[in-house]
């Protein structure tokens, strides 16, 4: 039976998703579960059985969020909703990212012989999203009022512990890995998913564009953007 986890890193990004969780079957609320430090609450959303969980900001939160989600909870798909820094020609603030595929643009271990990005001794070092779910996201976009007026592009989603806010790194990482936006959870939630062979789709709205402006933007746009990607979210789970 179809399972979905859907992780945020911020309160914001998944508060709308949790406000509207119904009671599973035959209970009288929703199932709130707190493991390893963190908040897992469980119900059904659009008549589907979802786990909506806030991992915490960073690769490692979010990684053992979604092996926890998968092993524990026994979701059958993860979605990584949010924000983002937009990235790619064209894209701006309240414009949409799906993960083709993700990497991290933190991982450099060029001192052995690997390419920037490369993880040591990993076949794989680019996750590919499930192509079912991109589908799904895509559908979505187009029946969700809030999206109205933005674009909704694929590409790659390029994570790392750090937040980007000048251009010189921007410009770095644009170079090296061409990615649509970057952001600080997609690639380790892929990685786990990958790694557990779960299907996975990571779905951002543009909060900035990841430069010098980063400060007038991200903290006027946070929440409109959590909220825009929430909604995406809660149609495109009808869909998969």
């Amino acid at each position: 039976m179809k399972k979905i986890g859907v992780i945020g890193a911020m309160e914001t990004e998944v508060a709308a998703l949790r406000s509207h969780l119904n009671p599973l079957e035959g209970r009288n609320s929703v199932e709130k579960c707190q493991k390893g430090g963190i908040l897992f609450t469980e119900g059904i959303l659009n008549g589907i059985n979802v786990v909506v969980v806030k991992s915490g900001v960073g690769k490692v939160n979010a990684a053992l969020c979604a092996q926890r989600l998968i092993v524990e909870f026994g979701c059958t798909h993860i979605i990584n909703t949010g924000i983002a820094g937009a990235m790619a020609e064209g894209l701006g603030v309240f414009d949409f990212v799906v993960s083709s595929d993700a990497v991290y643009h933190d991982m450099d271990a060029t001192g052995f012989g690997y390419k920037v990005g490369e993880i040591p001794q990993m076949e794989c070092s680019r996750f590919m999203a499930d192509s079912e779910m991109i589908k799904a996201a895509d559908k979505a976009f187009k029946m969700v009022k809030e999206c109205e007026g933005h674009k909704l592009i694929f590409g790659t989603v390029a994570s790392g512990d750090q937040f980007i806010s000048e251009s010189a790194k921007k410009k770095y990482i644009e170079e090296n890995f061409h990615p649509a936006c970057v952001e600080m959870e997609g690639c380790a939630i892929a990685h786990a998913c990958y790694l557990n062979g779960t299907p996975f789709a990571v779905i951002r709205c543009m909060s900035d564009m990841a430069d010098e402006t980063v400060e007038q933007t991200y903290n006027f746009n946070e929440d409109s953007a959590a909220a825009m990607s929430a909604s995406l979210v809660e149609q495109m789970i009808t869909l998969i």
